[in-house]
């Protein structure tokens, strides 16, 4: 507990300001006080963070370019081949408490430049692959994990830049996605025309190791100094324990990244994270199935990869206004109702697949999709960072991560069974619509109900004192009785 030894991933990540603005974190933390520029070189993180987030989050969506070259090479199935993006994106969230232990043991900078090496290597030796089994390893598992060791950081170390500023930051590190979705489908289509699935998939594990660069700017924060009488561990304290010693630390680490306590003890966390759990399980299927839908119909695959770009700049084009629109003080308190009305109209727009697979219908659903998709990724940081302490949200973003990483893991390859089976695509949109319109509707109602639990407690707590009138009037006699029983006692 002493300051020398910080015990979570914001002490590791906490910058010291050079502005010598006196913002830290909110006054209900526990940990010690930070400098939080909200500016200076938080400018330049936030730059890291889009590029790192375009190339981790929006990267499985568009791997849906390469699907039919991967049926044909390894001879799979919908469901077979769909798991290869399934387990890339369960991976990406899965990592996140064993992304917690290396943060707080190596810092965010070495964390984030160490995931990109892995996703690097990981998508490079994929190209190299002889079947699918060994697909789902480096470009499943390996490429996953060292995008969850890159964004996860980015994102937590752009909290602690930014407080007064923060609802913004989000909103504009959300862009990194968009990007992401604009660029790379226009990008893996030159490649896939030019070199293959195989010599893009070492192309692009080459465009994976800028996350390094990125990662080399998210310097070290420190905490504001804090006077502390503890004793300093001894270098043969610190040695004492051996492999035992690491064992419990690791363990009491992965404990504590967790957040199960947080998860028993808020009911705002605990509703949240379900109802994220479960709108994954259909969010980011359609962007998967997209190009494959519209290819099965007969349109060629540039104009598919071109309903991903275009989805893409619609995110970048209303992202950013969106990001100052919800950092204005009318919308404190209120960011998880727009969060969920934006999920429920973009689990409806799914439905617009269903009509036909021509381009101008899937443009209007890529429209339709885009917008609410932007205002869904600008809200989700920011309302998980309402709902719990700054201090925590490393630790609640790691078990929410843990939590959609199951949905994320079985969405994909139940919508391929499911086209295998009936040889339709249009169900997996159809699906797709009714889960995420069930999540957002149990969101919405849920805090719904907490907002107004939480404001009848807080009248009949301050009405309390205001009824003394009331309480001697309807409880006379309980004055009385005591004074008879003195008179009696006399």
């Amino acid at each position: 507990m002493a300051p020398q030894q910080p015990s979570s991933i914001e002490e590791q990540c906490e910058p010291e300001s050079e502005e010598g603005e006196k913002l830290g974190p909110p006054s209900d933390q526990k940990h010690p006080a930070y400098d939080a520029p909200d500016g200076g070189w938080g400018w330049v993180v936030l730059l890291a963070t889009i590029i790192v987030l375009a190339l981790t989050l929006a990267f499985p969506s568009f791997i849906g370019i390469f699907y039919v070259d991967l049926q044909t090479e390894f001879k799979a199935s919908n469901s077979e081949t769909s798991w290869v993006p399934s387990i890339m994106t369960a991976a990406l969230h899965a990592g996140g408490p064993l992304c917690s232990v290396l943060v707080e043991r190596f810092g965010c900078r070495a964390t984030v430049m160490f995931g990109g090496v892995l996703s690097g290597v990981g998508m490079a030796a994929s190209s190299f692959s002889h079947s699918i089994v060994e697909l789902y390893i480096t470009a499943g598992v390996i490429t996953g994990l060292g995008f969850c060791f890159s964004f996860q950081p980015a994102v937590t170390i752009l909290g602690h830049y930014f407080v007064r500023r923060r609802p913004f930051a989000n909103a504009m590190s959300s862009t990194g996605t968009a990007l992401g979705l604009s660029t790379l489908p226009f990008l893996g289509d030159y490649l896939h025309k030019e070199l293959g699935w195989r010599g893009s998939f070492l192309v692009l594990g080459a465009v994976l190791l800028n996350c390094c660069v990125c990662g080399a700017v998210m310097r070290p924060l420190k905490p504001r100094k804090a006077k502390s009488n503890s004793p300093k561990p001894t270098k043969e304290k610190r040695l004492k324990g051996g492999l035992l010693g690491i064992f419990k630390s690791f363990t009491s680490s992965l404990r504590r990244h967790m957040a199960f306590d947080l998860f028993s003890s808020n009911l705002r966390f605990r509703v949240f994270s379900l109802g994220i759990t479960w709108m994954m399980l259909g969010f980011v299927v359609p962007l998967i199935f997209l190009v494959p839908y519209a290819t099965s119909e007969g349109m060629d695959p540039s104009r598919a990869a071109l309903l991903l770009s275009i989805l893409g700049f619609v995110n970048i084009i209303v992202r950013p206004p969106i990001g100052v629109l919800f950092s204005l003080s009318w919308f404190k308190g209120r960011h998880i109702y727009v969060f969920s009305i934006a999920l429920l109209l973009n689990g409806l727009s799914n439905n617009i697949c269903c009509i036909n697979a021509s381009f101008p219908v899937l443009l209007m659903y890529v429209l339709t999709y885009g917008i609410t998709m932007s205002v869904v990724g600008s809200l989700m940081f920011t309302v998980l960072m309402d709902t719990v302490e700054m201090s925590r949200f490393p630790s609640a973003l790691g078990l929410l991560s843990i939590m959609e990483s199951v949905t994320l893991l079985i969405g994909p390859p139940l919508a391929g069974i499911l086209v295998d089976r009936t040889g339709v695509f249009t169900y997996v949109f159809l699906v797709c619509s009714i889960s995420v319109t069930l999540s957002a509707l149990f969101l919405m109602v849920s805090f719904f109900w907490l907002d107004r639990r939480d404001t009848c407690q807080k009248e009949k707590a301050s009405g309390s004192p205001a009824k003394p009138a009331v309480t001697l009037s309807t409880d006379c006699q309980y004055s009385t009785v005591p004074t008879d029983g003195d008179k009696t006692n006399t």
